[in-house]
């Protein structure tokens, strides 16, 4: 911020009351006027006047005084406010001001109409004050200006006005900055403005979008012409085949300066324009060397488009003091001697010579780059360098340029107009006597010159007085504020019409003065050595931009009557677009829009839109226009609508509009706003109904009916009511709505989830109840004995009850195949149903044979259920005993099954006692051949057929404990019980402790006894049709269910339908994008589900308690992909490594094709694709090994006997370096007995045959197999750490699986050509990109700048 001039912004009566308390007032802006709502800042003396607080407030808003009000805004309601006094001459004090506090006041519309946003000719000049600074702007707060009226937030609303500067700016897309710099240069150029304007583009030949010449005249005809205060600049980026990540690059603008010449010279080929970058921009400097004993020189052209001057010599503490130092250092020359001297071809041999640069001609517009970025190689780190570098407003080069050089190379010569910007114009050498016949070894001279005739001694005079005219005058300086890794930059910019400087930073252009520039030179107070910058300012001048003082050159800017006649049309159309953007701007700030909701009469669904209205549109328009947005033209007259105001959160009618259709929907809504605290409802009615009348202050109630009988509930019928009513009123008014008895009538009010309240108090009143804006009651009124039963007691209470937790769910059912599966079901569920082996498999004979005799099965099996479960509740613990003390995995409904009753119980009690004699491993095996199908499509053709019929369960449910029977007679926990017998021998069962870290839950204590009491929960599944594309032949339910069932108990509802025991199918609940994920918590409820989720039912042995989902891969190390998936298992609590291996062989050799015995594999960790600890067979799961849920490990399978016995061993895979034939060996395991660095060189030594002393290894890197490229082993590792043990820094090897790299220290390592080295390089780059393993580190490289000429990036997609 520039002090100077502050003080002209500061009214008189604040500086004449300097000794009176301020009062400090934030006005908030709440209309719509603007884009975004402004926040002005005044601290004003106590005395002022509430008009001059109103006119103050005005002229920094922006607003005409008059058409806006002030109320306070102290954290108090804005509607229940009185406005301020507009025209009051009370004094702010008076008027309720504090001083000493923040006063905050909102700005709001008057008498519902918007404030109006002054025209620009009478907008205050007060604007300039936020736009005078220097640098980025400041954040949000802090302090701008010492001036009394600060505006702290900037509004993007103030683009929408021109600056007063007469300038327009350019809106920052994100990160560009740096081309916004160099836009604005450019523009400000004469030269460059006039000549692109000359410049005529052809529709025909080239694509607008594509063309940059022609985005930058539109461009620049904007900046020109606009009234906004600052224009886009995405088609000129998008010209560049920029897309809009581009944005978010920074890059650097000498950069973005050469790249975007480049451009325009290949776009102008062949045009008027074809040579303007060389001759404006271009110069020539030449690259010599000359021999210091014969003068022999060689040199070499060059063309440069800027002069890139160094801050601070390499290894120097000390910087250039100025540009005239950096420019004579730029081509100071250096001698080269000693070694490196300079073969000189006239003499034969090595000499010692001069090396250097010569300017021979300067461009018109010069350009200095002041490199203020270098690279620490201390920090091995990019620097930038903040030092102070004085630049003059004039600079004269003529002491730069070299007299004798310009003889040789006059500036007009056809090689010099002939050459571009490609490096080496032309080279050549010279001798001494071509040039003088007594040449001077005096190192202070670099050349003699010959003057022999007249021609040339003008010559030497013309180019003295061409020397002396080279002054140049600065215009452009381009300003970088940061670091090394980003900043923010904007330009200084001359105008050449007035000869003022200005600040252009991004959207903001304001006045500066030369204080201001020489603020840019950098640099802080004092030294503090080579770090010193890193102290200094961080804004400071880049890029410096001279003119050449040349008034038969310097041009001045096109007048508007001098354009040519393609720019006047595209000034014209661009004017044109802008007044039309204007324009719709005013119908965007006149446009109220709200959101729209209408039930729709035929589908009965609730639509939702926008309705978009003009505020002077009366509301009987805005019906037209909300009817055919809804699309009800078929489905109601019009006249059969209306708008009615809603509060969709709530689901609340707040109000109608009756006599008022011919109100301007401004007024009604309160003007136009952002957002609305309410909506709109698009009410309808049938022909012979009549609107019911919604007044303000009314609440809405839905009520239902509920039918004892049927045990139904009712749609709701909508009441409306008054909060001061009384319960009896209430019923009175219900009664009349629903027909019923008043009398007998009870009311529940549902105030929220599971609060089923009964309204039994006469006289309470309905706001006393709770009643709010929507309410939802069930009524029930008849005259039946339980309304004299207590309220919890009742029937009512149970069936609203069991309302309120009722969720509908879509199930899809298992597409089923045939197998043994189905036959062990059906026997399983059918033989409850009778005593007779052979009449239940006739039963099943007849389901195939006939299709019609399914829906009376399933029928027979539901009417069983019901009294199976009535049955169990009155019988109690009168069965089996052996059962009794079972505990089952599963809270149940019971079972069909009952064994008393079957002839064939006596067979399974039998069988059963057999199977829990016999060896664990026996019936593992078994259990799994009957239970553990993974394949989803594993049941018969008659299950597919039971599931497709058109059975409906519906049932209140005892869910109570009963084991769930297994095919071979035993229930669900006694297997695993069997199983874990052994791992457990002499051991505490700790199962409860498991079911906490497995995710399952059993309903069962060790008794067998259910935890709760009996619950009966509702349960209705009927099929379901659903939609196409959910798969051909899929099989749906849609259930009705009371959420509060535990998820085993919801399974065994199922079962009827998916023709499996619970324990055999899975359940998947599915999210949003088809996401299925297991559930497994038998013991949780399905409260976390909600109306019309869905759930798939998959095939396959459920996890019981205390089982985790194991995935095994196989570790081959010595492979390309060294981890392997091979089968999913199940691990149990409890269960030993050997016992899971045990289980693991006949999987393997089915589903894998692996025949191995037990002891010819080993499991181990697995973290990712690293394998870890070696798990002993002894180990238990548990209890030694930590297992979780999708657990993943390795098998190995081993090459002879288990080495490892013991967890004191270590395991750790070693691999030989060859150096000399440049290759790695396979990986060899080497068990050591302890952490010794000398036992790992003994194990090296004894496997490789290098003797103990010549070993060397090194830790590998990364990930298994830790791959790295042969040719950057050698020198990359870490090798012989200095270490005893192999736990330390910096090896850390405390787990198996590291990777050791280790070789013979004396082999040499093998010299390669380079065409080895090539080759080589390619075959291990290919192996190593197979292996997803990096070939060498880099850092993340920075992206390149680039402009596509053709719009098409992807072209150089390959070029990277």
């Amino acid at each position: 911020m520039v002090p100077s001039e502050e003080s002209q912004l500061v009214p008189k009566e604040i500086e004449s009351a300097a000794d009176e308390p301020r009062v400090l007032c934030i006005i908030q802006d709440t209309t719509n006027s603007k884009t975004v709502n402004e926040r002005v800042t005044l601290n004003l003396p106590a005395s002022t006047p509430l008009r001059r607080l109103f006119e103050d407030v005005s002229s920094k808003v922006g607003y005409v005084n008059g058409t806006f009000d002030l109320v306070w805004g102290n954290g108090v309601n804005v509607a229940d406010m009185t406005p301020l006094e507009q025209n009051s001459d009370k004094s702010i004090l008076d008027a309720g001001f504090e001083p000493g506090k923040k006063n905050f006041l909102h700005l709001t519309d008057k008498d519902g109409e918007q404030p109006h946003i002054m025209s620009q000719e009478s907008s205050s000049t007060d604007d300039g004050t936020q736009d005078r600074f220097i640098g980025p702007l400041p954040r949000e707060g802090s302090v701008g200006c010492t001036s009394d009226y600060v505006s702290q937030n900037y509004s993007y609303s103030s683009i929408l006005t021109k600056s007063e500067t007469g300038y327009v700016g350019l809106v920052n897309q994100a990160m560009t900055c740096y081309l916004n710099s160099l836009l604005q240069t450019l523009f400000m150029t004469p030269e460059f403005r006039n000549a692109l304007y000359k410049w005529e583009f052809e529709e025909s030949e080239e694509d607008p979008v594509t063309s940059i010449p022609y985005q930058l005249q539109r461009l620049f005809v904007l900046l020109q012409t606009s009234k906004k205060r600052a224009i886009e600049t995405t088609d000129v980026t998008r010209s560049f085949g920029w897309d809009s990540s581009e944005a978010w690059q920074q890059h650097d603008v000498q950069e973005l300066c050469r790249v975007m010449f480049d451009a325009l010279e290949q776009k102008w080929k062949q045009t008027e324009q074809a040579d303007l970058i060389n001759q404006l921009y271009q110069g020539k400097l030449k690259d010599y060397v000359r021999c210091l004993e014969c003068g022999y020189e060689s040199w070499r052209i060059d063309t440069y488009l800027d002069i890139p001057l160094v801050i601070r010599p390499y290894g120097s503490n000390q910087a250039f003091a100025s540009v005239e130092e950096a420019l004579h250092a730029f081509i100071q020359p250096e001698i080269l001697d000693g070694p490196n001297q300079y073969f000189c071809e006239r003499c034969k041999k090595k000499c010692d010579a001069r090396k250097g640069l010569r300017f021979l001609h300067f461009p018109y517009l010069l350009t200095l780059q002041l490199k203020r970025f270098d690279f620490d190689y201390t920090t091995m780190h990019r620097i930038k360098l903040n030092d102070r570098m004085t630049f003059p407003e004039e600079l004269d080069m003529g002491s730069f340029i070299d007299v004798e050089d310009e003889l040789l190379f006059p500036q007009k010569s056809p090689q010099t107009e002939s050459c571009t910007d490609s490096g080496a114009e032309n080279e050549g050498s010279c001798h001494s006597d071509q040039m003088s016949n007594d040449f001077s070894n005096d190192d202070g001279v670099d050349e003699g010159i010959c003057l022999e005739t007249n021609s040339g001694a003008e010559r030497i005079s013309k180019v003295g007085s061409e020397k002396n005219s080279l002054l140049y005058e600065l215009f452009s300086v381009m300003v970088h504020s940061g670091s090394a890794a980003g900043g923010h930059y904007y330009a200084c910019i001359k105008s050449f019409s007035d000869d003022q400087w200005y600040s252009f930073n991004d959207q903001h252009v304001s006045k500066i003065t030369q204080e201001d520039i020489k603020k840019t030179y950098g640099g802080s107070s004092g030294s503090r050595g080579y770090y010193s910058s890193a102290f200094a300012s961080s804004t400071n001048a880049y890029m410096l931009i001279y003119r050449l003082k040349d008034p038969t050159r310097n041009a001045k800017f096109l007048e508007a009557h001098e354009y040519p006649e393609h720019i006047k049309h595209l000034v014209q159309k661009e004017r044109e677009l802008e007044e039309q953007e204007k324009r719709q701007r005013e119908i965007e700030r006149n446009t109220c829009k709200i959101k729209l909701f209408c039930m729709h009469p035929v589908k009965q669904i609730m639509m939702e839109n926008k309705l978009e209205v003009h505020k002077d549109k009366t509301l009987k328009e805005a019906v037209e226009i909300a009817y055919k947005i809804m699309d009800l033209e078929e489905a109601v007259p019009l006249d059969c609508c209306r708008l009615v105001k809603y509060d969709e959160f709530h689901d609340y009618l707040e109000r109608s509009y009756e006599g008022e259709e011919d109100t301007p929907m401004g007024i009604l809504l309160g003007g136009v706003k952002s957002t609305y605290m309410f909506d709109l409802l698009l009410e309808t009615k049938r022909p012979d109904q009549v609107f019911q009348c919604y007044k303000p202050g009314e609440v809405m109630v839905k009520v239902h009916v509920v039918d004892l009988k049927t045990e139904s509930v009712a749609p709701p019928i909508s009441v409306r009511a008054y909060l001061n009513q009384t319960v009896t009123e209430f019923k009175q008014l219900i009664s009349k709505a629903t027909y019923l008895p008043a009398e007998t009538m009870r009311v529940v009010l549902e105030r929220c989830y599971n609060d089923l309240r009964l309204l039994n108090v006469a006289n309470k009143t309905l706001k006393a109840e709770g009643f709010f804006r929507s309410n939802k009651v069930f009524v029930e009124s008849s005259e039946s004995l339980d309304r004299h039963l207590t309220y919890t007691d009742s029937q009512l209470w149970k069936l609203l009850d069991r309302h309120a937790n009722t969720i509908r769910l879509y199930v899809s059912l298992p597409e089923q195949s045939p197998g043994s599966q189905f036959k062990r079901t059906v026997y399983q569920k059918a033989s409850g149903d009778s005593g007779n082996l052979d009449e239940v498999c006739e039963r099943v004979k007849g389901s195939v044979d006939n299709m019609k005799s399914v829906e009376a099965i399933l029928e027979e099996s539901t009417e069983k259920l019901k009294s199976l479960s009535l049955q169990q509740q009155q019988e109690g613990d009168n069965g089996d005993s052996s059962k009794s003390t079972e505990a089952s995995d599963f809270e149940n409904i019971e079972s069909p099954l009952n064994e008393r009753d079957s002839s064939a119980s006596a067979e399974h009690r039998e069988l059963e006692n057999q199977i829990q004699i016999s060896d664990p491993e026996n019936f593992q095996s078994e259990e799994r051949s009957d239970s553990d199908v993974n394949n989803d499509r594993s049941t018969s053709s008659v299950d597919s057929d039971i599931l497709s019929s058109s059975h409906s369960s519906d049932t209140l449910c005892n869910v109570e404990n009963a084991p769930i029977p297994l095919a071979n007679g035993l229930d669900s926990h006694s297997i695993t019980s069997s199983r874990r017998s052994k791992a457990n021998e002499g051991k505490k069962d700790t199962w409860d402790t498991a079911e906490e870290d497995s995710g399952t839950d059993s309903e069962y204590d060790e008794s067998g006894k259910s935890r709760g009491e009996v619950q009966y929960m509702y349960f209705k599944a009927e099929p379901y049709a659903a939609d196409e594309g959910s798969g051909e032949g899929q099989k749906w339910l849609m259930v009705h269910v009371d959420k509060r069932i535990t998820l085993s108990a919801f399974k065994q509802h199922l079962e009827p339908f998916v023709g499996v025991p619970s324990s055999h199918f899975k359940v998947f609940r599915v999210y949003a994008s088809n996401q299925e994920f297991e559930s497994v918590r038998l013991n949780e409820t399905l409260s976390s589900f909600s109306d019309d989720n869905k759930i798939t039912i998959r095939l396959g042995r459920a996890l019981k308690k205390g089982e985790y989902r194991v995935k095994v891969y196989q570790l081959l190390v010595n492979e390309t992909e060294p981890c392997k998936f091979l089968l999913d298992a199940v691990f149990a609590k409890g269960m030993t490594v050997r016992q899971s291996k045990e289980e693991l062989l006949p999987q393997l050799r089915e589903q894998c094709g692996l025949d191995l015995t037990i002891d010819r594999f080993r499991l181990r960790k697995k973290t990712w694709k690293n394998p870890g600890t070696v798990f002993l067979d002894y180990h238990v799961y548990e209890e030694d090994i930590n297992i979780s849920s999708n657990w993943e490990v390795f098998l190995e399978i081993l090459d002879g006997a288990e080495k490892m016995k013991s967890m004191s061993q270590l395991a750790v895979l070693s691999r030989r370096w060859r150096p000399s034939e440049m290759k790695l060996d396979s990986f060899q395991e080497v068990v050591l007995e302890s952490s010794s660095v000398d036992e790992l060189k003994e194990k090296l030594s004894e496997i490789s045959g290098i003797s103990l002393e010549n070993i060397e290894f090194a830790k590998g890197r990364g990930t298994f197999p830790c791959d790295i490229s042969v040719l950057e082993i050698h020198q990359d590792l870490d090798w012989n750490p200095k270490v005893s043990t192999l736990n330390v820094w910096p090896l850390y090897i405390c787990d198996d699986g590291a990777v050791i790299f280790y070789r013979d220290k004396t082999e040499e390592l093998m010299e390669l050509t380079d065409e080895q080295r090539n080759e080589l390089m390619k075959k291990e780059s290919s192996r190593l990109q197979k292996t997803g393993h990096r070939v060498t580190y880099s850092p993340r490289k920075e992206k390149a700048l680039k402009i596509y000429l053709d719009g098409a990036p992807n072209k150089d997609l390959t070029q990277d």
